[in-house]
């Protein structure tokens, strides 16, 4: 019977937009698999590991009948990439078996029963729907995307907190070392102001899929789950049941002792210094004193690397340590000019924030060195 007849470069566009959640390692063999299917000159690729799915569509292609059928997401994706551009490609299915034909190439890939590929569960109604930019959003999770927790204890930390409030979104991440804030203008608003805590895989993938341009995200978010829609892509990811810390408590009301440094030069400057930290706590002091900043490092062999900066600079006098990867996490994310750099004393956080733009601050707890 025959599935589909199409080019290799829409095939292989459409599935690599859902291949990105699948694992290589099941316990249901299945979730290895892809769920194709076609239905009125219309066919979709649908992934899952049962968090997250993702169902990308395209029109670009005939179809002789409708069908639903299941296959290896890394095989085809591997068969597709080895093909030579602007391939014909034709894909039949024979008893439980796919045959990919393209030119004189012949490939057989096992099947499994689409009723047998595992739906994710139907939404129990919008809290909440907005809509916004694909690049706003993009920009947005790129500024607190690296202060989310990786594999910790406290499973409500390895994810990002979204908070739709009126007409503008906010996304916080913190793994209790530090903790980064954003906020943006939502395009369009519907329901009631809501919070939810989205898994870090969720995020890592919306990264991957979106696009630097002025396309909707539809964002519809329930009690158990989200849903992201925008051009031919639906995500839907259940979130995370867990009470996210406060971060209005953790971001300093005022700071005093406050400078703007050119980002590259700063950044620049901390990566000379990080070479001779120590590798496994990667300190390095900050030493402020009248228009001068110092990054000091060393390590347990007496080495030390001494990097100096002039600014504008009239505070305290003050020595200060951090984990320099945090620091360069922030001066890699965020894009722009100017950097602007507050403190408390030895022992506060320090805050970086964007000169004259209220909707970026990151917090870093200190470290003794």
């Amino acid at each position: 019977m025959l599935l589909i007849q199409t080019d290799r470069e829409t095939l292989l566009k459409t599935l690599q937009s859902v291949t990105g959640i699948v694992e290589r390692r099941h316990t249901l063999p299945i979730l290895s698999n892809v769920l194709l299917e076609g239905r009125a000159n219309h066919f979709s690729f649908t992934a899952t590991d049962l968090e997250i799915q993702v169902k990308a569509d395209s029109s670009e292609v005939n179809l002789e009948q409708d069908f639903a059928i299941t296959t290896s997401a890394k095989k085809l994706q591997d068969i597709l990439r080895a093909l030579p551009e602007g391939t014909k490609i034709t894909l039949d299915q024979q008893d439980s078996k796919i045959l990919v034909k393209a030119g004189k190439s012949r490939f057989n890939l096992q099947s499994l029963p689409a009723e047998d590929f595992p739906k994710f569960p139907v939404s129990d109604g919008a809290e909440q729907k907005v809509e916004i930019s694909q690049k706003t959003l993009r920009d947005l999770l790129n500024q607190v995307q690296f202060a989310m927790a990786q594999q910790d204890i406290r499973y409500y930390l390895n994810g990002m907190l979204l908070v739709l409030r009126g007409e503008e979104i906010r996304a916080i991440a913190t793994d209790g070392h530090r903790l980064s804030y954003a906020a943006g203008k939502l395009d369009s608003s519907t329901g009631v102001d809501v919070e939810v805590i989205v898994p870090r895989k969720t995020i890592l993938e919306l990264l991957r899929l979106l696009a630097d341009s002025d396309d909707k995200v539809s964002i519809e978010i329930s009690k158990s789950q989200i849903n992201f829609k925008f051009k031919e892509i639906s995500l839907n990811s259940k979130v995370v049941d867990g009470k996210f810390p406060d971060y209005t408590k953790v971001i300093p009301a005022s700071y005093h002792n406050t400078f703007s440094v050119d980002r590259v030069a700063l950044l620049q400057a901390l990566q000379r210094a990080a070479i001779l930290s120590n590798e496994k706590f990667r300190g390095v002091r900050m030493v402020l004193t009248q228009d001068s900043m110092r990054a000091i490092s060393s390590n347990s062999e007496q080495e030390e690397a001494q990097e100096e900066l002039e600014i504008k600079y009239s505070g305290e006098a003050i020595d200060i340590g951090f984990n320099v990867s945090y620091l360069l996490d922030v001066l890699n994310n965020v894009v722009t000019e100017q950097i602007e750099c507050s403190f408390g004393d030895s022992n506060s956080s320090g805050v970086f924030t964007i000169p004259g733009n209220d909707n970026f601050k990151y917090v870093v707890m200190p470290m003794r060195i």
